[in-house]
């Protein structure tokens, strides 16, 4: 009776990105790409099918969403950023399309599921070295992988980071600045806890789908240059109605109210002094931009730029495509 209870499916997550696809107009390529451990990576590979013009290979861009995203959400972007080079984007492990591993509970050990799986598709691509851009989850285990593997990452792109700053200590540095939330949000947040972030979605069988749509309109806001319906909202629906996987893992990183359980920002000094690091944040987001200025300042002897773009929100790239692209292209113009 699951199927009829919950109207989703990997066939009907297909072809709601394939109507997503449809829409690039550069020259793209899908496929599974198989990890050593046999588990898959939805992978999506977009060159510029119009330069004809002999130029030397340009560094590749491969691109890592967010939570509860895939690489459908880079729709407004993959034409813009691919004039130059070829861009890679992939489903991270456990959401979209991707393998739906068995991720463990412990921080450490799930960071490091991630990751690994990251590392082993590079090899399976054949990847040398590579600009790495991660939005919000993306970002951060974007910069655990470059610090894992400093050779491997020309430059690294974080848009509105999610799980830099330490969670502040009652009575401690930063609690005195920044008020905490009302306390029927911390009661809500102490009952979510006990379950995964979207097992609301499931849990609503056929109402799942109107309530994406009820609680996120602005997901269909973001796409409505692109689509004028509701593809979007239903990628995002299906996205996160299989089988919780990737939901998991973020619950292993994450404590009350989506601070990290290992966050960043202590480990950024980890990070090769010789990396650039560009940092770009939604002037309206939830993320606090400052926690890029202090990028800058663990890293002083290291490039580092930060760029805060007017009227976006959290999902930058987005909210904002044309600026995002811009600036964007200039990061990676700079490393060839």
């Amino acid at each position: 009776w699951l199927p009829s209870w919950r109207p989703t499916s990997m066939s009907l997550l297909k072809s709601t990105e394939a109507r997503i696809l449809a829409r690039i107009q550069s020259e793209l390529r899908t496929r599974f790409v198989t990890l050593q451990n046999q588990e898959k990576i939805w992978t999506l590979t977009v060159t510029n099918k119009h330069n004809t013009e002999p130029v030397p290979p340009s560094t590749p861009l491969v691109l890592l969403h967010g939570f509860g995203g895939g690489l459908g959400l880079w729709v407004q972007n993959l034409d813009a950023l691919c004039g130059r080079r070829t861009i890679h984007a992939l489903d991270l492990p456990g959401f979209g399309r991707s393998s739906r591993p068995r991720f463990p509970s412990d921080p450490e050990l799930a960071e490091d599921l991630s990751v690994s799986a990251i590392e082993d598709w590079r090899r399976a691509m054949g990847l040398e070295r590579f600009i790495l851009l991660g939005h919000s989850l993306g970002g951060y285990l974007a910069t655990s992988y470059a610090i894992r593997h400093p050779d491997r990452v020309s430059h690294l792109i974080l848009v509105d980071p999610w799980g830099f700053p330490e969670k502040p200590q009652p009575g401690g540095q930063g609690s005195v600045t920044r008020p905490g939330p009302p306390r029927w949000v911390r009661v809500l947040a102490s009952i979510v806890s006990l379950f995964n972030p979207l097992a609301v979605i499931r849990a609503a069988g056929p109402w799942g789908p109107g309530l994406v749509h009820r609680f996120r309109p602005d997901f269909k806001q973001k796409f409505e240059g692109v689509f004028d319906d509701d593809t979007m909202t239903e990628y995002i629906y299906h996205c996160n109605a299989q089988s919780p996987s990737g939901e998991v893992g973020f619950r292993a990183l994450s404590q009350s109210l989506g601070w990290a359980k290992r966050p960043m920002l202590p480990r950024v000094p980890l990070l090769s002094p010789t990396l650039p690091v560009s940092l770009i944040y939604g002037a309206q987001s939830w993320v606090d931009s400052q926690t890029g200025d202090r990028v800058r300042e663990l890293r002083p002897q290291s490039y580092t730029h930060i760029e805060v773009i007017e009227g976006a929100s959290h999902h930058v790239y987005a909210d904002q495509p044309h600026e995002f692209n811009q600036v964007v292209e200039k990061i990676c113009n700079s490393v060839d």
